[in-house]
């Protein structure tokens, strides 16, 4: 509770987006950042690639300077980068500090142009423009006018994903695209000024904004407040339910029903949905008459395929892009008529393009017989992908996915569980079908860490000790998604209507 000696706390860039996306959102950050949840692994590496993605597009503006003092230290920021706009010696100031109407921001770019006037450059590792890149963009602007700062244009400066990489020398011009976001900046002003109004009048307040969680928490970002937000939701919440929009959401919100097995008969449900409510309500499974057929429509020996890729927005290797998967270890569980099971793998170990070995090593282990296993249809794009990239292996790889069997899609269309809890993704249909697997046992637990891990281990500073521990575990996550549809697909054939 805020109480007339509370100190209303200054707006940042951070929170003002923050608010915008949800009033709660800002009133913890202000007043109760302890309730946030951790930073995840995946997360610090979206950080990690703005930082370097940031830090390589200053060098499309040589002999700048930047503010090294942290957001404790906003002030002195701010003085030092005053200092740096009165030498007419310095072309541009990254991470320039100000402060106006009560918002603190710091500028990505601000280059020096004739006339004492101002560009403001806003860099994102993103591959397009998006509506809170133009409202980030236009609370710089706001502030930068109010601090007396003649700015000529804004423009938003992202990474052009149709860049390829020649594999010498990176060309920073063609890596990135700026965009001009001049008008569309001016064009919202007077409502920036009413947000900033808006918020300081909300941080005012004795008690925080009720705002219940939906699909606004996760979006432009995933709020750091969920967890707790959400501590309270029933076991089977209505956002379980596999795509439900935001307008039934919000009819159930106005019914004030939270708990899927509340909801009327006669509420509009998809199939699907209504699939799971049905599900949840009798607490039992619900068991097609397809599904048998699809599990068993098939070719030994039977393969149950893993694919881990890396995407990195700078481009590592040559003739690929920005974000492109990079395909750099596969597993594969075969399961021979007898019930012999036996696996093969193979992880890259070092830091190259890894698509020769990667489709070589692949192609022997398929063979040319047997139905193949995938669970969604990645592995079917990272082939295509792979093909499209290196041509050369095309005749090799075309055939492949004429075998692959998507066990996720039969899952969706002919089974559920409602320990699924609405999720089919294989860290939520493994708990269920197969209670004595787990992957909070791993150390590597999910494919965007496997990623973080990988570019740790092809790092020249890590250790020969730590290279062979990750490799040790990234094998071991790769193989238990595997073994992981084995055990699913076991269970499913014991399922009877």
């Amino acid at each position: 509770m805020v109480t007339s000696e509370t100190r209303i706390p200054l707006l940042s860039k951070s929170r003002f987006i923050a608010g915008l996306q949800c009033g709660l959102r800002l009133w913890h950050e202000c007043y109760n950042p302890d309730l946030a949840s951790q930073i995840s692994g995946a997360q610090q590496a979206i950080f990690d690639t703005g930082h370097e993605v940031g830090e390589l597009a200053t060098r499309l503006y040589p002999g700048g300077i930047i503010i090294t003092e942290d957001h404790l230290h906003h002030e002195e920021g701010v003085q030092t980068t005053l200092r740096a706009m009165e030498d007419n010696g310095v072309p541009a100031i990254y991470e320039a500090a100000f402060t106006g109407d009560g918002v603190r921001i710091r500028v990505d770019i601000l280059e020096r142009l004739d006339h004492g006037k101002w560009n403001l450059i806003e860099v994102k590792s993103s591959t397009s423009i998006k509506d809170v890149y133009i409202q980030d963009a236009a609370i710089q602007y706001h502030v930068l006018e109010r601090s007396g700062v003649n700015i000529d244009r804004a423009f938003l400066m992202h990474v052009n994903n149709q860049y390829v990489y020649d594999g010498n020398k990176l060309d920073l011009k063609n890596l990135f695209k700026l965009s001009d976001l001049t008008d569309r900046v001016i064009g919202i002003q007077d409502e920036i000024s009413g947000m900033i109004d808006e918020f300081d009048s909300m941080l005012r307040q004795p008690d925080p904004p009720d705002v219940q969680p939906s699909r606004h928490c996760m979006n432009p970002y995933e709020c750091e407040f969920w967890g707790y937000c959400t501590r309270e939701m029933p076991e089977h919440w209505v956002m379980e339910l596999t795509g439900i929009t935001q307008k039934r959401l919000n009819e159930l919100m106005a019914m004030n029903l939270r708990d899927i097995r509340d909801i009327p008969d006669d509420f509009h449900l998809s199939a699907l949905q209504r699939r799971v409510r049905e599900s949840v309500i009798n607490n039992k499974e619900y068991v097609a008459a397809e599904l048998r057929a699809g599990l068993e429509g098939i070719e030994y020996p039977l393969h149950f395929l893993d694919f881990e890729t890396l995407g990195p927005a700078i481009p590592r290797y040559e003739g690929t892009r920005p974000y492109q998967a990079i395909p750099f270890q596969w597993s594969d569980h075969i399961l021979y008529p007898d019930g012999r099971l036996e696996h093969r793998e193979y992880l890259c170990d070092e830091d190259k393009d890894p698509g020769e070995e990667f489709i070589n090593s692949l192609v022997r282990s398929l063979g040319t017989r047997g139905s193949t296993f995938i669970y969604t249809g990645y592995e079917n794009m990272v082939i295509q992908a792979l093909a499209e990239r290196m041509p050369r292996f095309s005749e090799m790889l075309v055939h492949i996915p004429d075998r692959f069997k998507d066990l996720c899609a039969l899952i969706k269309k002919y089974y559920y569980h409602p320990g699924f809890h609405g999720s089919f993704s294989l860290k939520s249909v493994l708990p269920a079908l197969v209670p004595d697997m787990s992957y909070q046992e791993l150390a590597i637990k999910e494919g965007d860490q496997a990623s973080v891990e990988y570019l740790r281990m092809i790092n020249p500073a890590t250790t020969p000790e730590e290279k062979t521990m990750i490799r040790k575990e990234l094998l071991t996550y790769c193989g238990y998604d595997t073994l992981a549809m084995v055990r699913i697909r076991e269970e499913l054939l014991k399922r009877r209507i």
